[in-house]
């Protein structure tokens, strides 16, 4: 198992590189995806792997390990630098670049953080103005963000229960016909707790500008 982080970044925009560069870290092991490795220069981290079928950009034939997929396939380039980090050992993933833009692309992200979840890996995705994972345990989200949505993702999320926050919830169930957790608020200095009995919730974190 290789105890590192693994950042797969995407070719979804990104415009505040600043608050993406606060997640990273020296040692972080990078896959860039077909037309994310145009985020390598600003996100000043040179890839270590790429991945992609390159029909957004050319390949960049350089001497770092490249992995050239078919066009036709059933997995997203994301998804499969994902699965081949995984297969190398990566339990812990920050995904960059795989929000944002086409909104069937970013579905498709939300899935892949479903999938880590489900395997037990630990996996944030961010971008230009918040964090999303998948609770399926407990979360927290402190007073530095100001909003925050929890969101049922798959089947009913029950025993739900937020506290310290403006809309708190006692053991509720969440489905993926009512948004009942969205747009919520930590109470001011607090942190809000968040607790998911059964299921898995996507949790969104929205940064103070």
């Amino acid at each position: 198992m290789d105890n590192r982080r693994c950042v797969v970044a995407g070719a979804a925009k990104i415009t505040k590189y600043k608050e993406i560069k606060k997640y990273l870290r020296r040692d972080d092991f990078f896959i860039y995806c077909d037309a994310g490795l145009s985020h390598e220069e600003k996100l000043a981290h040179r890839a270590d792997m790429i991945v992609g079928d390159f029909d957004s950009s050319e390949n960049p034939l350089r001497p770092t390990e490249t992995i050239v997929l078919p066009h036709i396939k059933d997995e997203t380039d994301t998804l499969f630098a994902v699965k081949e980090a995984m297969r190398r050992g990566f339990r812990d993933f920050l995904l960059v670049g795989v929000i944002g833009g086409r909104l069937d692309h970013t579905l498709g992200n939300i899935a892949v953080l479903n999938m880590l979840a489900s395997e037990g890996c630990t996996a944030l995705a961010v971008d230009d103005y918040s964090e999303v994972s998948v609770v399926t345990d407990k979360a927290e989200v402190s007073c530095d963000f100001s909003y925050f949505s929890l969101l049922n993702v798959t089947g009913v999320c029950r025993g739900v229960s937020i506290k310290n926050a403006l809309y708190p919830l006692d053991r509720a169930e969440l489905t993926t016909e009512f948004p009942l957790g969205i747009s919520n608020e930590p109470l001011p200095g607090k942190t809000a707790l968040i607790t998911v009995r059964e299921g898995r919730a996507l949790l969104i974190k929205v940064r103070r500008n």
